[in-house]
C-alpha cells in the first residue's frame, strides 16, 4: 500500500534531515502540504485515546494511593514499598522498545486494543492475592508496566497523524493532561474505595471495568487503519509554512529501515538526545514524588503530633486525596501553559519549546526543596510549594512531546518514543522510588 502525500517541489526527491542533524543542511523552497482539516471523527479518535490514557495512569498510582495499606498487608519494608513501583517502571521500560518497534511496522489499533486488555485483566487479577504471596502482587505490577508500554509508545503518534502542526500541539496537550488527571484520580480513586469499602483491595477493581469500556470505544470509533504523515506533514514551520524537500510519491507505510539503523539515527540526533535527558531528570522527580509524597506527609504530621501513628489495617487516606486533588488541578493548569507559552513563543523564538522546559524545572526544583525543608514546621505551606512544584513541572508533558515529534522523522517515531521510555525510566523513576524508600 501506498501513500499519496500531495507535495510539490521543484527540487529532485530527497530525505528530509531532522533535530539537530540539519543544522547545515540546505533549505529547500517552499513546498505546499494539501490536506482538508480534521474531521469529527479525528476529534471522537482523540477522545478515545484520551480516555485510555486516564485509565492508564489512574492504574499507574493506584499503589500510592494506599501505600500504606499494602506496607501493613504484605508487611514490607520501605525499601520493599519502593521496588513495588521500581518492578512496574523496569517491566514498562524493558517493554517499550519491543512496542516501538511492532509500533512503527504493523497495526497500531490491534496493539492498542490488546494492550488495554492485557493491563486491565491483570489489574483486576491482583485484587484477589493472599498476603502470603506478596511475589505474585510484585508480579502482577510488572505484567501491569507491559501492558501500559503498549499503549505509551504508540496513541501519541495516532494523534500527530490526525493533526497538523498548529492542531497538533493542541491536541497533544489535551492528550497529556490526562497524564497528571489520571495520575491524581489513581491516587483518590485509591484512597476512596479504601475508606467506603474498609478493604483497598477494591481499589483495584474500578479501572478494569474502565478498561472493558475503553475497548469497546477503541474498536468502534478507531479505524482499523489510520494514514501515517509523511515528513513534510510533520515537520515544524515556526512562520506556518513549511519548508522541507519532497519526498518521492508514492512512499510505503511500512519503515524499510531495521530497528538498529533506528537507533543509530536516532542517537546522531542531539535534539532528541538532549530533550531525552532532560526528560530523564523529570521522571526522577515525578517517580520519587508519587510514590512517597502521601506517605511523607503523613510521617511529617505525626513528628508534628498533628495525627496519632496508625496502628489499624486501614489507615486514614486524606493525604492520598489531597495530594491526588494537587495534581489533577496543577496537571491541567502546567499543561495547558505549557502549550499556549509554546504556541505564543514560537512565532518569537524558534527555540521557545527547550527554553520553557528548562525555566519551568528549575522553579520547580526550587519549590520542592523549600517543600521538603518546611515540612517539619508547617505542613500548609509544604502543600503550597508542592502544588508550585507540580504546576511547573506539568508545563513540560506535551512540550517536550512535541519536540520529539517535530525533530523525528515520522517512520521513526514509535521507536523514537519507546527509547525516550526506556531512558527516561531507566535513569528516572525506575530508581527514584527505591532509591528513596532506602533513605
Amino acid at each position: 500500500a501506498h501513500e499519496n502525500i500531495g507535495l510539490q517541489s521543484q527540487l529532485p526527491p530527497r530525505e528530509h534531515n531532522y533535530g539537530a542533524t540539519a543544522t547545515h543542511v540546505r533549505q529547500g523552497p517552499f513546498v505546499s502540504v494539501s490536506r482538508k482539516g480534521p474531521a469529527k471523527r479525528d476529534y471522537l479518535i482523540v477522545a478515545v485515546l484520551c480516555y485510555a490514557n486516564l485509565i492508564n495512569f489512574m492504574d499507574w498510582f493506584i499503589v500510592p494511593g494506599i501505600l500504606l495499606d499494602i506496607q501493613k498487608y504484605f508487611k514490607l519494608s520501605d525499601g520493599d514499598t519502593g521496588l513495588l513501583q521500581t518492578v512496574f517502571i523496569l517491566c514498562y521500560m524493558l517493554a517499550a522498545p519491543i512496542f516501538g518497534y511492532l509500533g512503527d511496522r504493523y497495526n497500531r489499533k490491534i496493539i492498542l486494543g490488546a494492550g488495554i486488555s492485557f493491563w486491565s485483566g491483570v489489574t483486576l487479577g491482583s485484587s484477589f492475592i493472599s498476603e502470603l504471596y506478596c511475589w505474585i502482587f510484585f508480579l502482577s505490577r510488572g505484567l501491569v508496566g507491559i501492558g501500559t508500554a503498549s499503549y505509551s509508545t504508540i496513541a501519541p503518534t495516532i494523534i500527530a497523524d490526525l493533526f497538523e502542526e498548529g492542531k497538533r500541539t493542541t491536541m497533544l496537550s489535551l492528550f497529556y493532561i490526562f497524564i497528571p488527571v489520571g495520575s491524581g484520580l489513581g491516587y483518590v480513586l485509591a484512597a476512596g474505595m479504601a475508606d467506603v469499602t474498609g478493604d483497598w483491595h477494591w481499589a483495584f477493581r474500578i479501572t478494569p471495568c474502565m478498561g472493558g469500556l475503553a475497548l469497546v470505544l477503541l474498536i468502534l470509533l478507531v479505524p482499523h487503519r489510520t494514514q501515517r504523515r509523511t515528513a513534510a506533514h510533520r515537520a515544524l514551520s515556526i512562520s506556518g509554512t513549511i519548508r522541507v524537500a519532497a519526498e518521492k510519491p508514492g512512499v510505503q507505510r511500512t519503515a524499510k529501515t531495521t530497528w538498529c539503523q533506528d537507533v543509530i539515527s536516532l542517537a546522531k540526533n542531539w535534539s532528541f538526545v538532549w530533550s531525552s535527558l532532560g526528560l530523564t531528570a523529570m521522571s526522577f522527580v515525578t517517580g520519587a514524588l508519587g510514590m512517597w509524597v502521601p506517605l511523607f506527609l503523613y510521617r511529617a504530621q505525626v513528628v508534628q503530633g498533628i495525627v496519632s501513628p496508625c496502628l489499624q489495617e486501614s489507615s486514614n487516606s486524606s493525604n492520598s486525596l489531597i495530594f491526588g486533588g494537587i495534581t489533577i488541578g496543577t496537571g491541567i493548569l502546567g499543561v495547558i501553559a505549557g502549550a499556549e507559552a509554546a504556541r505564543r513563543l514560537r512565532k518569537i523564538n524558534n527555540k521557545a519549546d527547550p527554553l520553557i522546559c528548562a525555566t519551568s524545572m528549575f522553579i520547580s526544583a526550587l519549590c520542592l526543596y523549600i517543600a521538603l525543608m518546611v515540612a517539619q514546621d508547617n505542613i500548609l505551606s509544604t502543600f503550597i510549594f508542592i502544588a508550585f512544584g507540580e504546576l511547573f513541572l506539568s508545563v513540560n508533558w506535551a512540550v517536550v512531546t512535541d519536540i520529539l515529534l517535530y525533530v523525528v522523522t515520522p517512520r521513526r517515531q514509535s521507536t523514537a518514543i519507546a527509547l525516550q521510555i526506556l531512558v527516561s525510566h531507566l535513569l528516572g523513576d525506575a530508581s527514584s522510588p527505591y532509591l528513596i524508600g532506602i533513605v
